[in-house]
């Protein structure tokens, strides 16, 4: 070992861990809904699939638009600002939830919480339905303004303070917050939610975010300025710059009209557009699909178990998916975006598993099976997107890595609404039509779930053929 590694502070990785919790509270506060829907929320607010569609819709939609500008804000307002803001918004908007049962109850005239679950009358239904859905739509797109910044921010972090080797690595470490978020929220959201009540499941997870804020404040500066980074870690930081002077972090940041004019930008919004709703409906609607197929609530311990061993899956083979590359540039001499994009490739035939989930959990007549084959096809996920993130990095200057990650996470969002609008839609359908709808020998509701796994099985496939069409080879973008 060197003299150079045996001094090098390694303080980059106590701010990848940094990021790896503000992704993990990320995930806790957009699961809190999903674990509480079909036992707690939707028998007080009267909802029908439809309704839980719309709503995990839209705030696809509206997690979209902000995207959209997040990036741009981060890049503008600086990461630590822009950090902080963003978390800020989300655990407040978090923490709202809790108040739209009670403003729900006032609205349509009811005294208690326990009437308005009672209510059997079909017009008084319909108002209680409709105020929650709006309610929680509000709630729902503050919660996706401040959660659009988590993951421009993120990789604009990762880019500040890794060199192109290891960024993969470490977005694969921070981005496994997922996983480890929804890995813990079916531990911990049901238990809360069922011994003091949704609202404070909402309030307790929500509150994480505040506490996160202090240590960021405290923690954080550019590698530069910071008193924890020496010259040692610097010089590594910054091993891919050919002149330490003109670091390409005080390029021009570039107009979004600009951006979208790169076919390295599309091949980034094509890749987040067919996945990312992937991750959202199986996110959304696991719980959903365990209880209504098999009957195991999200509360109960085999419905625990369940979810858990699904991100149990997720989170041990997601984290290798940045490592991949590293070995494929290390130990095969590849180019970074080369060996990216052949692992990206390796990971894409992973979500294939799904397209099995629902014929042999019938056929078994058993939930672990989907479990595990939906687990596997996360895992491919994560390490997917792991990748995907860290292309940006390869082929745009750090002053606009913030932008791009912002329009690609827009796109994300995009594709989300089309598939939690369809799924909400098509399971609201094929339940009420019955053995009148059918799909690979399943009927009814079963045979909407066959529908929507066979999309998620060749979503990454499609997508990585486009990419690949689009941008064949590595070409960065100079300004």
């Amino acid at each position: 070992m060197s003299t150079q590694q045996k001094l090098m502070t390694n303080w980059r990785w106590w701010l990848c861990s940094l990021l790896f919790v503000a992704t993990t509270i990320n995930y806790l506060d957009r699961q809190v809904l999903s674990l509480t829907y079909e036992e707690f929320i939707k028998p007080t607010f009267h909802w029908t699939d439809a309704d839980y569609g719309n709503i995990t819709g839209f705030f696809s939609i509206f997690y979209a638009i902000a995207c959209l500008f997040a990036g741009k804000f981060v890049d503008w307002m600086g990461t630590k600002k822009g950090y902080l803001i963003a978390i800020f918004v989300w655990s407040l908007g978090a923490c709202l939830h809790a108040a739209c049962g009670v403003v729900t109850m006032y609205v349509e005239g009811y005294s208690t919480m326990d009437a308005m679950r009672m209510e059997t009358a079909a017009t008084a239904i319909s108002g209680i339905a409709a105020t929650g859905v709006w309610l929680f739509l509000l709630c729902r797109g503050i919660l996706a303004l401040g959660e659009a910044g988590n993951f421009p921010a993120a990789i604009k972090v990762t880019a500040e303070y890794f060199p192109k080797k290891d960024r993969a690595f470490a977005t694969s470490l921070f981005n496994a917050g997922a996983s480890v978020g929804a890995l813990a929220a079916p531990l911990c959201i049901p238990s809360l939610a069922k011994a003091y009540g949704w609202e404070m499941a909402f309030i307790i997870i929500g509150a994480l975010g505040f506490i996160w804020m202090f240590f960021w404040q405290f923690m954080y500066d550019k590698p530069e300025r910071s008193s924890h980074v020496d010259e040692a870690e610097l010089q590594y930081i910054h091993q891919d710059d050919i002149d330490l002077s003109a670091k390409d972090e005080y390029a021009p940041v570039i107009s979004i009209w600009k951006a979208m004019s790169f076919r390295q930008t599309w091949a980034f919004i094509v890749g987040k557009f067919f996945t990312d709703g992937v991750w959202w409906f199986f996110l959304f609607w696991a719980p959903s699909y365990f209880q209504n197929q098999f009957g195991y609530k999200a509360s109960e311990g085999i419905g625990m178990a369940l979810i858990f061993t699904l991100y149990a899956i997720v989170t041990v083979v997601s984290i290798w998916g940045g490592y991949l590359p590293k070995v494929f540039v290390e130990k095969r001499g590849m180019e970074p975006y080369s060996g990216r994009m052949r692992a990206m490739l390796l990971f894409a035939f992973f979500p294939l598993a799904a397209l099995l989930a629902q014929p042999l959990g019938v056929h078994f007549n058993s939930a672990w099976w989907p479990a595990i084959l939906i687990g596997l096809a996360g895992a491919g996920h994560q390490a997917w997107s792991a990748n995907l993130f860290s292309t940006v990095g390869d082929m745009f200057p750090k002053s606009t890595i913030a932008t791009i990650t912002g329009i690609g996470a827009m796109a994300g969002g995009v594709g989300s609404l089309i598939i939690q609008k369809c799924a909400g839609n098509l399971f609201t359908y094929a339940e009420q039509a019955g053995e009148a709808f059918s799909f690979m020998g399943f009927t009814g509701k079963p045979a909407g779930y066959a529908v929507m796994f066979c999309f998620c099985g060749i979503a990454y496939v499609l997508a990585w053929v486009i990419m690949k069409g689009l941008v064949p080879k590595h070409k960065p973008i100079v300004i």
